[in-house]
């Protein structure tokens, strides 16, 4: 995350121990890890319950997909089968008129 190299903390333990001196420098630095490790945790848990969330809203998305696509299947049986009823009697109607037109008047 930050790029501190061993110079640095160097620097800041040397700084530390002039400033705290060496009887409170042990508890200062257990106290700053603590609350260090306590930020990363919330931060993981943060960085979780986003991507739970993400990952939800995509479910969402996709279930609703589906149904979309269900419904336009049934719409696409429904025109069909539609179709099939209007053509049946077309057909009759049209081979009717073909053996009217084929048979002689009298």
């Amino acid at each position: 995350m930050f790029d501190i190299g061993f110079s640095e903390l160097l620097l800041i333990a040397v700084v530390g121990l002039l400033v705290l001196g060496p009887e409170r420098l042990p508890v200062a630095v257990r106290t700053t890890s603590l609350w260090i490790g306590r930020l990363r945790r919330q931060f993981t848990e943060i960085r979780a319950e986003v991507e739970r969330e993400i990952g939800a809203d995509e479910i969402r998305a996709q279930l609703r997909n589906e149904e979309i696509m269900d419904q336009l299947r049934e719409s696409r049986e429904v025109l069909e089968s539609t179709s099939r009823e209007i053509r049946q009697p077309l057909m009759e109607a049209g081979e009717a008129v073909r053996e009217s037109k084929d048979t002689p008047a009298a």
